[in-house]
This record gives structure tokens, C-alpha cells and sequence, in this order.
């Protein structure tokens, strides 16, 4: 296989049906072999992307959060075991300690719902001590206790931020810069507020999302304004970097320029619960999380540990072959209108990275019924019970011949999906991955059950 021509060729095609504008670069054993940029980096379609345009690349900022905690702990600073109440005495949650909060095994609640809701109506942006404040004062019990439970926290990465500002005693953006960002040669990286302090950097690719047949800033749309209530937060997100830094970040790591490679092997040891086993998302051939890493194993390559990053305007994977020296990132700064196309383009790059043909991108379009029989969308019609959990539709319509949904998210928000056929009962939607089964008075989305009003 050719993988330069491949993926030229496919992330091309990604960008012809609308679901990949960004920069992607893939290399083995230190060689670029395909590099790239397509579209365009702010709403007007004016300035073209390039390989070294910048984009915030949300979780991905995780594994730089683990990194500085390594370093100190190579410093003989802090200790994997040492306990959050050693850092926050104020904190009420006892027996968690700094591995939990790097493996997700915390128990932490989650900070961000309590943080937006107490910043409504606010015009300041808090910084990232906000997340020391919920602690104290949100009077939350933990969702499990320590080590019981894989899952997924944020609030945890913000502490941990914070535990390296109190250790190293320097703000935790100039400690990123200082001590990761300019040893390994990532001269474009950096922590960033852009909403405190504006746009420090020129080439800046702005994350847009859809609206309206179109792309617009999320900052302009109530439904996102947590990206501004939470842009003052650290460690869980808001480094900004390019695919050319991040390669930079790769020889780096390769080079033990910052860890040895037996401090890089902790980092890629799955995180083990009280029970012995390791925490994981339950996907093929992954193995657990690390410290800022999803771990997976594969019969053919070995280790690879890699890290996807998802923000209103963001989409974003970084990726490395442990055992093979290789490494693949894209970064994608237009939320796709067509999240199963997406999915097919994510899919077709990893597949590209381990040398196996892509399979086309497939967008709803490709894979809805073609002229469908329509006799029976007439009974579809109607409103339908909305329940807790799963997505919180209203009422199904029918307008030009075509099905739609109505989606009340939150008071800000309502949402009008097309649907479209897979089958004579079943639907899919273009921003969603969720499929829709009619029945006789019900509604099935997924495995939620909706009876029609």
C-alpha cells in the first residue's frame, strides 16, 4: 500500500463529503509519510488551513497533564499514592490519591454540570480553582468509592492541574511551556484562554459547529456557553497545538527526552480497581487507561496508546504505535454535520495507519433506502413521551415528504433532525448515532421504549 497516495486520497474524499476540514500527518519510524491540510480555519471561508494552523485539541490535553505529574514525581515532589487531602485540606472526600485521579478511578463527581450552574447569569470566567471550590462546597457524595469503578473524569484532570501549580509552585500553563513544551520543540503549543485572554497566536484554526445549513462559532449559540463559562479551567483540556508539534511530541517521547522509557511504560500500564481487573470502555482490543492514555493491544502491532478529543467545534485523535514507531493525528476544526460519515473517516485512517485499504467514507445519505415506500409513515406521526435517559425527543412530522423530529435538549435549545429509512420501520439521523425503530404506538430509540401521546 502506497499510504501517502491513501490517505491523501481518502481524507480528500472526507472533505468533499463534508466531514473532515483539518490537518492530518502520519509518520513510521521518524518519516513523515503523509501530511496534510484541507479547508478552511475560520467561519467566513476565507483563510485556508495548513499543517501548522492550531487547533485546541481538548482531551488529548490529558496525556501533557500526566506527563507533568511524572516529572514530578521524577523530581521526588509528589507520589503516585499520595492522598488528595494531602494537597486540599479542605477536601471531604477521603482515600483518593493521585493514581486514581490519573487512571479515572476516582469516584470524583463530576464538576462541570455543578460549575455551570452556579456560573449562569455571570459575566467572569473563574479559573481553574474552581474545581478545588467544588470540593469543599458542592456537598456531592462520591459516585463509588476509590477504585471500585472505571470512569471517565474531568474534574479529576483539573485537580491534578491544580496539584502541579501548588507542587511546582508556577502557574500550570507556564509549567506545560517550560518544562514539555519547549525541551521536546513544540514552539506552537501552549495553554490557552482564549476567551479570558483573546487569541495569542496567529493561525488559528476556529472550532465552528453546525447551524443552519451552515457553520457558525459556539460562543454565539446559548446552547454552548459552557465553552465560555469553562474556558478558564486546566488540565482536562485547552492546550492548543498542531499535528506538527504533536509529531515533535511523539521523537520526544520516543527520544526520552523528558521520561525514561520505564517512566513512559508506567504511563501505558492499564489502571487496576480494587478487584484486580482494569477499568475499561468495553471496545475491541483495548486493555484499560493509562495516565492520559486509552491503552489497546493487537495481535499485529503490538501496544498503542492514543487519545481522542471532542469540543464544540473540535474533533480530535492522536495515536501511537508503541511497538512500531508510528504515529497518526488528525484534527478536525468543524463538528461534522454527519456523524456517521465522520465515524467511517475515523475508522478509515486508523485502518490506513495499520496498513489495511480503507473502506469508502459512508455518510446517511449512502446508506438510507433510496425512493422508499412511504404508505406507512402517516401512523408514525405524532408526539412521543420523553424520558429521562436516552435522547429526549417531542414529536415526529412529516414536511416535503420527508420524516422529521423535533429534540428539546434544554430550554435553549430545540432541535429539528431529518430521518432518515434504513428499513420499513427504521430511521437514522444525520448528527447522531442513534437508531429509530416505529412500532404500533411506540417509538424505540435505541433501547429506550417512548409510547406515542
Amino acid at each position: 500500500m502506497d499510504k501517502k497516495k491513501t490517505m491523501e486520497k481518502f481524507t480528500m474524499e472526507a472533505h468533499e463529503k463534508g466531514v473532515f476540514t483539518g490537518a492530518w500527518l502520519y509518520a513510521e519510524n521518524g518519516e513523515i509519510l503523509s501530511s496534510g491540510a484541507l479547508g478552511f480555519r475560520d467561519e467566513k471561508d476565507s483563510l485556508c488551513l495548513n499543517e501548522e494552523s492550531i487547533f485546541e485539541i481538548a482531551s488529548v490535553t490529558k496525556q501533557f497533564t500526566a506527563a507533568a505529574i511524572m516529572l514530578l514525581r521524577k523530581r521526588g515532589l509528589l507520589s503516585l499514592d499520595d492522598e488528595l487531602s494531602k494537597f486540599f485540606p479542605e477536601n471531604p472526600y477521603k482515600g483518593i490519591t493521585v493514581y486514581h485521579l490519573l487512571t479515572h478511578t476516582s469516584g470524583l463527581p463530576d464538576h462541570e454540570t455543578w460549575a455551570i450552574e452556579k456560573l449562569k447569569g455571570q459575566k467572569t470566567i473563574p479559573d481553574n480553582s474552581l474545581c478545588v471550590r467544588f470540593l469543599r462546597d458542592s456537598g456531592l457524595e462520591l459516585e463509588f468509592e476509590p477504585g471500585e469503578k472505571f470512569e471517565y473524569s474531568n474534574t479529576a484532570y483539573c485537580l491534578l492541574a491544580e496539584i502541579v501549580k501548588q507542587v511546582s509552585g508556577m502557574p500550570f500553563e507556564d509549567f506545560l511551556r517550560s518544562e514539555i513544551f519547549e525541551p521536546c520543540g513544540m514552539n506552537s503549543t501552549r495553554v490557552c484562554h482564549i476567551r479570558v485572554d483573546g487569541i495569542p497566536f496567529d493561525n488559528f484554526a476556529r472550532g465552528l459547529v453546525p447551524r443552519d445549513g451552515g457553520f457558525r462559532i459556539p460562543d454565539e449559540l446559548d446552547e454552548y456557553s459552557y465553552v465560555i463559562m469553562l474556558d478558564g479551567a486546566n488540565g482536562d483540556g485547552l492546550v492548543y497545538s498542531n499535528v506538527i508539534d504533536l509529531f515533535a511530541w511523539d521523537r520526544a517521547l520516543r527520544n526520552e527526552v523528558l521520561l525514561s522509557k520505564d517512566e513512559q511504560a508506567l504511563m501505558y500500564t492499564p489502571g487496576t480497581l480494587n478487584s484486580g481487573e482494569h477499568g475499561t470502555w468495553g471496545l475491541d482490543n483495548e486493555i484499560g487507561y493509562g495516565f492520559g492514555w486509552d491503552l489497546y493491544r493487537y495481535e499485529e502491532h503490538g501496544l498503542v496508546a492514543m487519545h481522542d478529543g471532542g469540543w464544540p467545534g473540535y474533533c480530535l485523535h492522536y495515536e501511537r504505535f508503541i511497538d512500531e514507531d508510528r504515529v497518526l493525528v488528525f484534527l478536525c476544526c468543524r463538528t461534522p454535520k454527519d456523524d456517521r460519515g465522520y465515524d467511517s473517516f475515523y475508522d478509515g485512517m486508523r485502518a490506513i495507519a495499520r496498513s489495511k485499504e480503507p473502506a469508502p467514507i459512508a455518510c446517511v445519505e449512502d446508506i438510507a433506502v433510496k425512493n422508499p415506500d412511504k404508505s406507512s409513515w402517516e401512523r408514525f406521526l405524532g408526539r412521543y413521551e420523553k424520558k429521562d435517559e436516552g435522547f429526549p425527543i417531542e414529536e415526529v412530522c412529516m414536511k416535503d415528504g420527508a420524516l422529521y423530529c423535533s429534540v428539546v435538549w434544554d430550554e435553549a435549545y430545540t432541535e429539528v433532525c431529518r430521518l432518515y429509512p434504513i428499513g420499513e420501520n427504521t430511521f437514522i439521523r444525520k448528527n447522531g448515532s442513534e437508531t429509530f425503530v416505529f412500532g404500533e404506538d411506540q417509538l424505540t430509540i435505541d433501547e429506550t421504549v417512548c409510547r406515542k401521546l
